[in-house]
C-alpha cells in the first residue's frame, strides 16, 4: 500500500491528513495524484461518490498553487452549492498548515456582495458553482484568466442539470495551456464531448468498471402494487430499525407528501427540495447530520453534493429517468470503506428500468418480498434487545432512584416484566400489523393483460399520495366528445419509452388524473401521443426537465385534431401520416 509521501504529497499537507485522520490514499488518490504532481497531465476520472475524489485533485492542486501570486490559479466546478460548500471546506482542511492560500468558494443562494469581498482580497483557488460563477465573470469581479488548473467535479451531473452553455462560456475565458481534471460517476456522451473538446490528449483512470456502481453497494427491488407504494415503503422502513436513509422522490410535491406523512406516522424525517430557503436547508441538514432525523426525503437536484458518509439505505421512492441518476443516489450509501443498501420501488412496468440499470452498473439486483407484519415485530424486538443488552448502567447515576423503581416493580416476575416492556415498546407496531394483509403483488398482478396487444394506458396509482388511489385514464372509446391535440416527442423505442412512461409523466403534472390521453403510437427513435387541446400548457410543461436514459425530452404540439367517434378518429391528415413514417 503506498503512503502519501510516496505519492509526492508535502509535509505540510501530510500533517493536515494526519489531523483529519488519513494514513493511506484510496485507489483513485494512488492513480491521480503522481499524474497531476509530476506529469502535469490532463484526467478523466471515473470513480463514484465516496472514494477519495476530492483529495486526489485537491491535494496535488494545493501544493502546486503559489501562495506569493495573489492571481486565481485553479478553478473547481461544482454542480451544487452544497458540493462546493463541501469541496471549499475540504480544501481549506488540506492547506490549513500552509500560510497565504485563500479559497473562496462562490455559490448561489448566498449574498453576492459578501463573495465579491472575498474575490477583492485575492483568491489562488475558487471553488464555485456554473450559474454564479457566471454571474461573476459578467461583474468583472472574477478573473480566471491566469488559471493553471480547471477541475470539473462530478462533470455529469452539471451537464444533466442543464450547465452545458455556462460550461462553454466559463472555459472559454481560460487559458490554452492549463490542466484539466474532469471527475465524473458515468461517462456520458456529453462528458466525452467536453473532454474532447477542452482537454489535451487526458488520461483516464477508473475506479473499478467503467460506469459501474460501487461494490460496497447491495442493489435490492421490491415489487409492488401502485397503490401500495407508500405502506411498502413504511414496512420496509419498519423492518430496519437502525436505518439511516435517503428517500429520493421524483418531484417536490411528492417529496414534501411523503415527509409529511412519515412525520405524521411517528418516523423521524424531512424533506430537502429546492422550495426550501438556504436556512431551511441548512437546518434540516444539521439535524440530518446530528442523527436527530433518520430519514431525509429528497429529490436529486437538493441531494447533490451531501456530505454523509454513513447512510446504511439510499430508498428509490420512484426510479429516476434514467440510469447514471440511480448511479448517483445509490452512491450516497456505501462510502469511506462501508457498506450500504440501494432499494428501489418498482411496479411492473419499471421493471425494464431495473434490467437498463443493471447492464449499466455491471450489478444484479436482488429481489426482496415486501416484509410483513410478524417479520417486521420481530426485527424490531431483536432491535431492543441488542439495545438492552449494550446500554451502560451509570451506576452513580441510578443508584438514587434504583430503590424507588425496583420496589414499584418487585410485584413482577421476569416474564411479567419482559412482556410489559414488549407491550410497552410495541404496542403501535403490534396494533398496525395485527391484521395487516399480504401486500406482496400476485402474479396476475406482474403482467399486462393479454387482452390488448398495447398496455391499457392507465396511470399507476399512489406514487405520491401515500396510498391514495388516483382514477385511471379513460379508454379512447371514452374519449367521445373531447378535442385532442398531438404531440411529437423526440425519444422512442431504442430509449425504452412504453405508453405507459408518457401517461405517468402526463398524470404526475396533472396531480389527479384529469388529461384524458388518446392514441399513442411509439416509433424507433420519435413518438407521437394525443391529449386534450384544453390542456396543452400542462402536458408541455410536464415533460419540461425530464429525461430518459440521460437524454432530455423535447416535446412539440404538431396540430390539433376533431373529436374521436367511437374507436376511430375523424381526421386522416397526410401530414400526421407522413410525420409517423419519417420517424419509425
Amino acid at each position: 500500500m503506498s503512503t502519501f509521501a510516496e505519492l509526492g504529497i508535502s509535509s505540510e499537507i501530510i500533517t493536515a491528513l494526519s489531523d483529519l485522520g488519513f494514513t493511506e490514499p484510496t485507489p483513485i488518490q494512488v492513480q491521480a495524484i503522481p499524474l497531476i504532481l509530476k506529469n502535469h497531465a490532463d484526467i478523466v476520472s471515473l470513480a463514484q461518490t465516496g472514494t477519495g475524489k476530492t483529495a486526489a485533485f485537491g491535494l496535488p492542486l494545493i501544493q502546486l498553487i503559489d501562495p506569493k501570486n495573489r492571481q486565481t490559479q485553479g478553478l473547481v466546478l461544482c454542480p451544487t452549492r452544497e458540493l462546493c460548500m463541501q469541496v471549499s471546506r475540504d480544501l481549506e482542511s488540506f492547506a490549513r498548515h500552509i500560510q497565504g492560500i485563500n479559497i473562496v468558494a462562490i455559490y448561489g443562494g448566498a449574498s453576492i456582495e459578501q463573495q465579491m469581498r472575498e474575490l477583492r482580497r485575492g483568491a489562488q483557488i475558487i471553488v464555485a458553482t456554473p450559474g454564479r460563477l457566471r454571474d461573476m465573470l459578467r461583474r468583472k469581479m472574477a478573473d480566471i484568466a491566469a488559471v493553471r488548473f480547471v477541475v470539473l467535479d462530478e462533470a455529469d451531473e452539471m451537464l444533466n442539470m442543464g450547465f452545458q452553455e455556462e460550461l462553454n462560456g466559463i472555459l472559454s475565458e481560460t487559458p490554452a495551456q492549463k490542466n484539466t481534471l474532469l471527475f465524473s460517476a458515468t461517462m456520458s456522451r456529453e462528458v466525452a464531448e467536453i473532454a474532447s473538446k477542452y482537454m489535451s490528449n487526458p488520461v483516464e483512470i477508473t475506479v473499478g468498471a467503467r460506469n459501474a456502481g460501487s461494490e460496497n453497494i447491495s442493489h435490492e427491488y421490491y415489487l409492488i402494487n401502485p397503490r401500495d407504494r407508500y405502506p411498502a415503503l413504511k414496512r420496509i422502513l419498519d423492518s430496519c430499525p437502525d436505518i439511516y436513509a435517503i428517500i429520493f422522490c421524483r418531484t417536490r410535491m411528492d417529496t414534501q407528501e411523503i415527509a409529511d406523512k412519515l412525520i405524521q406516522d411517528g418516523y423521524k424525517a424531512d424533506a430537502l427540495h429546492g422550495d426550501l430557503t438556504q436556512s431551511q436547508r441548512d437546518l434540516v441538514m444539521k439535524k440530518f447530520h446530528a442523527r436527530r432525523l433518520q430519514l431525509l426525503v429528497a429529490t436529486d437536484v437538493a441531494a447533490r453534493g451531501l456530505d454523509v458518509s454513513d447512510l446504511t439505505h439510499v430508498i428509490n421512492y420512484s426510479l429516476p429517468d434514467d440510469t447514471a441518476g440511480y448511479t448517483h443516489r445509490s452512491g450516497r450509501t456505501g462510502r469511506a470503506g462501508r457498506t450500504g443498501i440501494s432499494v428501489a420501488l418498482v411496479d411492473a412496468r419499471d421493471m425494464y428500468k431495473i434490467k437498463q440499470i443493471e447492464g449499466k452498473i455491471k450489478r444484479q439486483f436482488r429481489q426482496c418480498a415486501i416484509p410483513g407484519g410478524q417479520e417486521i415485530c420481530r426485527k424490531q424486538l431483536v432491535s431492543l434487545i441488542e439495545r438492552l443488552s449494550s446500554a451502560v448502567v451509570d451506576q452513580e447515576q441510578i443508584e438514587p432512584l434504583y430503590a424507588e423503581v425496583a420496589g414499584q416493580l418487585e410485584h413482577l416476575d421476569k416474564d411479567q416484566l419482559v412482556k410489559k416492556i414488549i407491550s410497552l415498546e410495541f404496542g403501535r407496531f403490534m396494533d398496525y400489523y395485527r391484521n395487516a394483509p399480504d401486500i406482496n403483488p400476485k402474479p396476475s398482478d406482474r403482467r399486462p393483460s393479454s387482452s390488448s396487444s398495447r398496455p391499457h394506458p392507465s396511470v399507476r396509482s399512489g406514487s405520491s399520495r401515500g396510498g391514495e388511489e388516483r382514477k385511471p385514464y379513460q379508454q379512447r372509446s371514452e374519449a367521445v366528445g373531447k378535442e385532442f391535440a398531438q404531440f411529437h416527442l423526440n425519444i422512442g423505442r431504442r430509449n425504452g419509452i412504453l405508453p405507459e412512461n408518457l401517461i405517468s409523466t402526463i398524470n404526475e403534472a396533472s396531480g389527479g388524473g384529469r388529461i384524458k390521453v388518446g392514441k399513442i403510437e411509439i416509433m424507433r427513435n420519435t413518438a407521437m401521443l394525443e391529449g386534450e387541446s384544453r390542456f396543452i400548457p400542462q402536458i408541455l410543461q410536464a415533460f419540461q426537465q425530464v429525461k430518459v436514459n440521460g437524454k432530455p425530452v423535447d416535446v412539440k404540439v404538431v396540430q390539433e385534431k376533431p373529436a374521436y367517434r367511437g374507436d376511430r378518429a375523424t381526421d386522416n391528415s397526410k401530414k400526421f401520416r407522413r410525420e409517423r413514417e419519417q420517424h419509425r
